[in-house]
């Protein structure tokens, strides 16, 4: 696991344009960009015991501003509230394990792939579940709207009554733990660091071959090529000086 040491950049708020684009800059003359997130996906993004949004992709995205010369600042809004945020210029950009999917591409433009994740069952130590394909007659909790609900939603039927879906993965991990789902199906990072920060908790986890590997992308206003080329530009650059793996611990394609 990396490490999460690097903490936030940046401590006021400047105005937003209608393009998305922020105009604050700070005494050094270096642009400062606002960055949404939902910072309840540990170890990617959470917050710490003082309030300070951190995680891996926070990591990241430090790296890549340090790498393309501008500051950010980040605001937690949750995972549904963050689709309008960018949208509608709130946020220059958002971080958050967005997975880049064809279907999001029509709404958002995308950063250059900065990780690669893949879909996890966790259940209950004695659950009879082996593979993704035995959840088809079980309740299941998921996150609203990532790329596991989808994945079951394509199993159970969209408007299953055995999809529980809640504003959080914690929560959906609660559900299951609680009785209320049989198992629960999120990214591979969030549930191994949830499995290994719970211990006590009997459960265990179940990779399928049927997931395929999704890649996530910062996610920016449609049409705002400004703030994607600088991204991307970052990007380059940590993937080739060796930043990125040096913080994810694999290359990224």
């Amino acid at each position: 696991m990396a490490c999460l040491s690097i903490l936030l950049i940046g401590c006021g708020a400047g105005s937003t344009n209608s393009s998305g684009g922020s105009d604050a800059t700070n005494s050094g003359g270096k642009k400062k960009l606002i960055v949404g997130t939902d910072a309840t996906y540990a170890p990617m993004e959470f917050m710490d015991e003082k309030g300070n949004i951190i995680g891996i992709d926070i990591e990241i995205v430090n790296a890549i501003a340090e790498a393309a010369g501008f500051e950010v600042e980040y605001k937690n809004y949750g995972w549904e509230p963050l689709f309008p945020a960018v949208d509608n210029g709130e946020v220059d950009f958002a971080v958050s394990s967005i997975t880049i999917t064809d279907e999001r591409k029509q709404s958002f433009d995308f950063s250059d792939p900065y990780f690669i994740a893949n879909q996890l069952i966790l259940v209950p130590e004695d659950s009879d579940v082996e593979s993704f394909s035995d959840l088809a007659d079980k309740r299941v909790s998921v996150q609203i709207n990532t790329t596991g609900h989808l994945v079951v939603a394509d199993l159970l039927g969209k408007t299953s009554s055995k999809i529980v879906a809640t504003e959080t993965m914690p929560l959906a991990i609660t559900e299951m733990i609680n009785g209320n789902a049989d198992a629960s199906v999120g990214d591979n990072a969030v549930i191994i660091d949830y499995k290994a920060n719970n211990p006590n908790v009997k459960l265990k986890t179940i990779e399928d071959d049927s997931f395929e590997k999704e890649y996530y992308g910062l996610m920016v206003k449609k049409g705002n090529q400004e703030i994607l080329d600088l991204l991307n530009e970052g990007i380059e650059k940590i993937k080739a000086n060796g930043k990125l793996k040096e913080i994810t611990g694999f290359d990224v394609e």
